[in-house]
């Protein structure tokens, strides 16, 4: 498996006159490479040379790793003095003789410490953006990677159910929060979730991010809830909003206008469609209804490796959507000093439209009943 996407990558670089890839630690090393490894002091780089065996650079105490890697590769190890370092990764690319060549870069994970290591030693390296071509890699799942998927979506709504007994007038947003990681954990997520649950009652459901806070919930509250699980690396990412109580009319009302800007969406997915499109499926419910304007997001992002990824679902993206990709739909409508509502589910587009990954019910159900 890895093999082949080394070979895909270097031939989607090759198009643009790129010689290979080089990747720091995080999301795309991991898709690459199998191996896991997070951002610190030390740094962790893997570089594809086209016609080169793979190489990777990484600290000493971290060569058992390599144990692990399914696909032959040279390594170069460095100690803890950082003194060393900038010698190794000279020795590295003197390796895989990188003079002149140009090589594809993350610009949005590479950091200044890996920059400069990479380059100290070699003036006539070319670095450029290659985030446009590990997207064209990463943006279309396979099966093995939907299934991952799949069994994130399904350990997100099971943790979800497993909390709502606690939702209740006077629970505060944070302990709900804290409630809903415990079982997010215990249904199986690893413990690296894709994002900090977000839970926003009342009034502070008009803030689409907004942080969990001591604020205890009260009968006629609209309460979001926006979480997610990782599983073996892949992510979920889903909003329900529920009602704490008997909540009005405008509420019911709104809530029904987002339910059918959610299906409005989800229903436009096909190949080919552009995402613009599944945007403007979406927001013309809400602007038609005279709400546009408190529709204040894009209507998705991409989902896989990471939580946010490409393709991005807002009405300028041109990118028609392909067989394999996996976004969220997640519309909303906030009412600031009042409340808000979102309903996002995960989707997957198929040979012959689209598919949602999650099916928890999106009603507006009464948490006290």
């Amino acid at each position: 498996m890895y093999t082949d996407r080394h070979k895909k990558i270097l031939s989607h670089l090759s198009g643009r006159g790129i010689d290979g890839l080089i990747v720091n630690a995080g999301p795309s090393l991991t898709y690459f490479t199998g191996l896991h490894f997070h951002l610190s002091e030390r740094p962790v780089v893997f570089i594809l040379a086209t016609g080169r065996t793979p190489l990777i650079i990484l600290p000493e105490l971290e060569r058992l790793k390599l144990d692990g890697c399914r696909f032959p590769v040279d390594s170069f190890t460095y100690p803890d003095n950082p003194d060393t370092w900038p010698e190794r990764f000279r020795e590295a690319g003197a390796h895989l003789d990188m003079n002149h060549k140009r090589f594809g870069i993350e610009p949005g994970q590479l950091r200044l410490l890996e920059y400069n290591l990479i380059t100290r030693g070699d003036a006539t390296l070319v670095l450029e953006d290659g985030s446009p071509e590990i997207s064209k890699c990463r943006a279309i799942k396979d099966g093995s990677e939907i299934a991952k998927m799949e069994r994130a979506v399904s350990i997100a709504q099971d943790s979800l159910t497993a909390t709502l007994p606690i939702i209740k007038p006077g629970a505060t947003e944070q302990e709900i929060g804290a409630e809903l990681v415990i079982q997010l954990l215990r249904h199986g997520s690893a413990p690296n979730l894709p994002f900090s649950p977000i839970v926003s009652s009342g009034p502070n459901g008009a803030n689409p991010h907004a942080k969990p806070s001591q604020r205890r919930l009260e009968s006629g509250d609209l309460l979001i809830i926006d979480w997610g699980a990782t599983w073996q690396d892949y992510t979920s990412d889903l909003t329900r909003t529920f009602a704490v109580g008997p909540v009005s009319e405008e509420a019911k009302r709104i809530h029904e206008l987002v339910l059918r800007a959610n299906e409005a969406g989800r229903n436009t997915v096909a190949p080919g469609v552009a995402c613009g499109e599944v945007d403007r499926a979406a927001r013309s419910v809400i602007t038609q209804a005279g709400y546009g304007e408190r529709f204040r997001h894009r209507t998705g992002h991409g989902l896989g490796m990471e939580c946010h990824e490409e393709p991005y679902i807002h009405g300028a993206n041109r990118q028609p959507l392909e067989t394999g990709m996996t976004f969220t739909v997640e519309p909303g409508i906030y009412f600031e000093g009042e409340f808000g509502v979102r309903i996002e589910d995960d989707v997957v587009v198929t040979e012959d439209g689209g598919r949602s990954l999650s099916n928890i019910s999106r009603s507006l159900i009464n948490v006290c009943v």
